[in-house]
């Protein structure tokens, strides 16, 4: 453990995440999302994800939330997902409503659990019967759930316009490059990213993770460290002048302090602290820094227990008390204090303290700082689009699932971020503008540093005032927001706006704003009274109670709207005299009023509009390049999706046609098939899935035997009468990729470049893969035999064709024999052939073995043949050899066994298909090294390379944007991974193996299993590096130790150990002889 004063100061310091940084703690957690969703047995999820709602009808939206959550695959169906309401909309505080929403999801678990579950739960309940009981034993139940909390209800007065779709449903277009065909990812969605992170701290253990839905915490939360039976607080070294705006945790000088993180107990809690407070409490570090509370909490075990216990016996008893005398109970300031000890004292006069110590005071909690944190609060408009125009730019997604005319007929500024929204021309937008979930039509101008949300403006043409018309125009001025809100109970929608730093709690008497300036300039300027806004003297007048918003024509309100905002003039007192007589609310009745019904049906409405203009779109225009099957999942929103999916249907087969030569027939095929299936004609989409198939083993035959000598069929053809040499003996060893693997995969190389990283071993002393061919003078047919001790004699030549059963145990002879065309050869016309192989490597080992061994048969065949058996050539063959066998697979499988040593090999598409080998020259220390530190384990989990094999080519065929990304990288990280070996960068290597295996369990999450993990977090104390080889899902796995030492002493510990039963094999790079 280093303690050192010196070490504190380095790592304290560290500066804030780049953008790079903040993009790879965010991709990292999104995939651990994705995988708890597809195989929650493997990836745990939460048992339940919880959000706080301020009223029933915030619930009801949040709950559609929830289901879009669902329904996008952010949690499994496993997940129970709820929102529950303050109780009668009181104001009982964030301790209060955390005490009440466990108590009601121990009622709904108890609602929602099976006959089976209650039985189970009643055997836990001590002297309780009927319904009594079955809570009682569910919240004992409970108690070994792990429950997410998200803290979202009240109202967003800072934020005004994310009050109809609540605060944590904000649009966060961070990573939205990575999946552009998808919804625009959300600020929930990034909580919940990084959440799941979180749940693998718990364990076995429950507990409970709480979050507040106003702040994104960018942090690599798997490294989060959780003691048993305690709670835990999530803090981060800040400056004082922002303590002193924050709760500020003491921890104990004694503790654990690693290079990320310290973990030390609470030893007391300072709210909102002054200089001389935070002196006095001990809580400036040794850098002159303070602890600030992020608002993160966790319970665990017993302290999760204890919380459970007390939120199902006497929630209601205490909220009760709360309402009747008009108080809160906080989260950060009451029910966290409860333990820490030194806090007690204080804790007992305040409301329900002593219930709280009795119940919860036996735990204690710790601080969990870490140093690597990026804190993003979405406090106001003006933070929301700092967050997205500041230091993590490079992250948003600017343009995300919208309808743009071309650039000479409207004036974006390129910055501006438009989302989910449809533009039409005369339209002008400015700098870091954000527009979201709208339709803009007309001359209408946004200025710079605005926002527009919801807002459906479209031309006016014939309305008898002409207040606005097609030859008029709407300005929204530089630095306001502008959102539209449909009202409960009433068909009207009321037109919202106010200047992006008003802050709407702010009272007149406090120098309060609207639009950007003071209230007593805008009474001015619009000569107006404030009795015309307030109604009562005794009110507190501010921006939140002014009955400013009029309810009437859409028209009428952008004029009224552009008059109160000041960007228009009303020199004769209409527009005044107009705003007065019409009906108006505020902002306070309006989040009162909400229609969020209306809201999201509208909303979804919107959204399938815009995915089936994009397909359209795709089909009339483009190259079938968008994922028209994410956009059918979007437009299935919309009654109208069938009739769309069925006229985008009538435009094959002329499609086609009409790109034939460029747009290839498999991805034409997987497009029509996709849409049939959404048309709900699904045994056309099974006859149209066979042609997928078929057409990627004609392509992919076609981009290999382009331009290279096609075999003879005339068996008199060959002068060769010495039919030398009469026997060949090939002997290959097997190969271990680093990284690349995937992009060297048709159709992905016949149609992108693709690059991998692999090296050639021999195991156990000799080259594991060969094959003996020889011709016999006892017979004219085919003799083969392979190593299991199976044989099959083939008198009739001709029977020789595809396509092969899979079950016959010599296709991959018989398709060689077809590939290398021996068949026809002269050499069979006066003696026959004994071919005999072997492998002697598990089955399933993920080394490519197939492949390489394919490589050795055609390599002997063209031996016999006096061939060109060149490795390119012999590689090439290899592929039409595997699409004849029906496997499928790439080609760096047999250039792995072909070519010796270490090697990058780059591959790039055409006809022919042109791959450039190009061997690394390692140096004997670096060999050495890499032979010492490398761990060449069998997992004796067999692996299946075909099955992930179809399912990652179909997301290929179906334009997956996320897999095409992690493909893209992964090709990537294989040059990046070959120059750090160049430069004998070893631990470089190791950090590339890790993300390459996080990348492929983004392809396909069976690609490992729950052995495989419990293998990974045993070794990893030792290693820098590992991954599964090839496609994963078992066989081999590459163990890279961190030096020498760990090398001996993981070798030493996999082999004593009961719970593993691997092999830890002897290997050695094979090097060109």
């Amino acid at each position: 453990m280093d303690t050192s004063s010196s070490g504190h100061q380095r790592r304290r310091r560290r500066k804030a995440h780049t953008a790079e940084e903040a993009a790879a703690t965010l991709r990292k957690a999104w995939c651990r999302l994705r995988l708890s969703a597809r195989d929650p047995a493997r990836v745990p999820p939460w048992d339940a994800v919880v959000l706080t709602a301020a009223s029933p009808e915030q619930a009801a939206l949040y709950n559609r939330q929830l289901e879009r959550a669902r329904s996008l695959g952010r949690f499994p169906a496993s997940t129970a997902a709820i929102a529950i309401p303050d109780p009668d909309g009181a104001r009982i505080g964030s301790g209060a409503a955390t005490l009440h929403a466990v108590a009601s999801l121990v009622r709904h678990l108890a609602a929602q659990a099976s006959k089976e579950e209650i039985g189970e739960f009643l055997t836990e309940a001590n002297d309780c019967s009927g319904d009594e009981g079955t809570l009682a034993a569910t919240a004992s139940s409970m108690a070994k759930k792990h429950v997410l909390l998200l803290h979202a209800g009240g109202d967003s007065k800072r934020v005004p316009w994310a009050n109809p779709m609540g605060k944590a449903f904000l649009p966060l277009p961070y990573l939205a490059g990575d999946n552009p065909d998808g919804p625009v990812p959300l600020l929930f969605d990034h909580i919940l990213a990084i959440s799941s992170s979180a749940r693998q701290a718990f364990n076995n253990q429950g507990g409970i993770f709480i979050m507040t839905g106003d702040v994104l915490p960018c942090f690599d939360a798997s490294n989060l460290v959780l003691p048993d039976d305690a709670a835990c607080i999530v803090t981060v070294p800040t400056t004082l002048d922002v303590a002193a705006n924050h709760g500020v945790v003491v921890a104990s000088k004694d503790g654990t302090d690693q290079e990320n993180y310290s973990l030390c107990l609470v030893d007391n809690l300072l709210q909102k602290p002054t200089v001389s407070e935070l002196v006095e409490g001990q809580a400036i570090l040794d850098d002159g820094r303070a602890l600030l509370d992020t608002g993160l909490i966790a319970a665990r075990g017993k302290a999760w227990q204890d919380l459970v216990t007390l939120a199902h016996s006497s929630s209601q008893t205490m909220i009760k008390e709360l309402m009747d005398s008009k108080k809160e109970l906080s989260l950060y300031e009451d029910l966290v204090a409860t333990w820490v000890p030194t806090k007690h004292e204080w804790l007992r006069n305040r409301p329900l303290g002593k219930e709280l110590i009795a119940a919860l005071g036996r735990q204690r909690i710790f601080s969990f700082c870490s140093y690597d944190f990026s804190f993003l609060h979405f406090g106001t408009s003006a933070e929301v689009l700092d967050h997205l125009a500041g230091s993590y730019s490079g992250l948003v997604g600017r343009r995300h699932m919208c309808s743009l005319p071309e650039t000479t007929a409207c004036d974006i500024a390129a910055t501006a971020i438009i989302l989910s929204t449809k533009i039409s021309a005369g339209v002008s937008i400015g700098e870091d503008s954000l527009v979201y979930d709208s339709l803009l039509c007309g001359r209408i101008r946004i200025g710079s540093q605005s926002i527009v949300v919801g807002v459906n403006i479209r031309e006016f043409h014939g309305y008898s005032s002409q207040i606005i018309s097609s030859s008029a125009s709407f300005t929204l001025p530089d630095r306001h927001c502008l959102w539209e809100v449909p009202l409960v109970n009433s068909a009207a929608r009321v037109l919202v706006y106010c200047g992006l730093h008003d802050n709407p709690k702010v009272s007149i008497k406090r120098d309060g704003t609207f639009c950007g300036k003071p209230w007593i300039n805008v009474l001015q300027d619009l000569r107006i009274q404030d009795t015309d806004l307030w109604s009562s003297t005794n009110q507190d007048k501010c921006l939140w109670n002014a009955r400013l918003f009029p309810i009437m024509s859409l028209p009428e309100m952008l004029n009224v709207g552009m008059w109160l905002m000041g960007s228009a003039y009303d020199p004769d007192g209409e527009v005044a005299s107009q705003w007065r007589k019409s009906q108006r609310v505020s902002l306070e009745e309006l989040h009162r009023a909400i229609d969020y019904s209306q809201l999201c049906t509208d909303a979804s409405k919107h959204q399938a509009d815009l995915a089936a203009d994009i397909a359209k779109a795709c089909m009339n225009y483009g190259l079938l390049g968008r994922n028209l099957f994410q956009l059918c999942e979007e437009m299935l929103q919309k009654d109208t999706c069938l009739a769309v999916c069925k006229e985008l249907l009538s435009f094959f087969p002329s499609h086609g046609d009409q790109y034939s030569g460029v747009l290839p027939q498999s991805r034409e095929y997987q497009v029509k098939m996709d849409l049939l299936r959404a048309s709900g004609d699904l045994s056309t989409a099974c006859m149209v899935e066979e042609k997928v198939w078929a057409s990627i083993a004609s392509e992919t035959a076609s981009a290999i035997k382009y331009g290279s000598k096609e075999p003879s069929r005339d068996p008199m053809s060959s002068n060769n009468e010495n039919l030398h040499p009469r026997k060949a003996f090939v002997e290959l060893p097997v190969r271990v990729d680093f990284v690349g693997g995937w992009s060297d995969t048709p159709p992905w190389s016949l149609e992108r470049p693709g690059c991998v990283l692999n090296m050639a071993i021999s195991l156990e002393g000799s080259l594991p893969v060969g094959a003996m061919i020889e011709t016999a003078d006892n017979h004219l047919g085919v003799l083969v035999e392979d190593d299991a001790g199976r044989n099959v004699y083939i008198d009739d030549l001709a029977s020789i064709s595809s396509p092969f059963k899979q079950s016959d145990p010599f296709r991959l002879v018989k398709s060689a024999l077809i590939v290398t065309g021996i068949l026809c050869h002269k050499i069979l016309s006066k003696s026959g052939l004994n071919i005999r192989t072997w492998a002697n490597v598990p089955r399933g080992s993920g080394l490519g073995t197939s492949s390489i061994l394919a490589a050795a048969v055609v390599k002997g065949l063209f031996q016999l043949m006096d061939d060109d058996e060149s490795d390119d050539n012999v590689a090439r063959a290899v592929l039409v050899v595997e699409q004849i066998m029906g496997t499928g697979g790439g080609w760096q499988d047999q250039i792995g066994g072909l070519y010796p040593g270490i090697k990058c090999t780059q591959s790039f598409p055409g006809q022919p298909l042109r791959l450039q080998v190009i061997p690394l020259l390692a140096s004997r220390q670096l060999i050495q090294e890499l032979e010492q530190r490398l761990l060449v384990v069998f997992t004796g989990q067999v692996r299946l390379a075909h099955q992930v094999l179809q399912k990652v080519v179909t997301r290929y065929l179906r334009r997956d944007n996320i897999l095409i990304s992690s493909i893209k990288r992964l090709a990537k990280l294989a040059k990046i991974g070959r120059e750090a070996l160049m430069n004998g960068e070893i631990d470089e290597l190791g950090g590339i193996m890790l993300e390459a295996w996080r990348l492929h369990q983004e392809l396909d999450p069976f690609c490992s299993n729950k052995f495989v993990d419990e293998l990974f977090a045993f070794a990893d104390p030792y290693c820098c590096g590992y991954k599964l080889v090839g496609a994963g899902g078992g066989g081999f796995a590459l163990l890279l130790a961190k030096n020498l030492s760990c090398a001996k002493e993981l070798k030493q510990a996999l082999e004593e150990s009961t719970t593993f039963d691997v092999k830890v094999y002897a290997w050695n790079i094979a090097m060109p002889r």
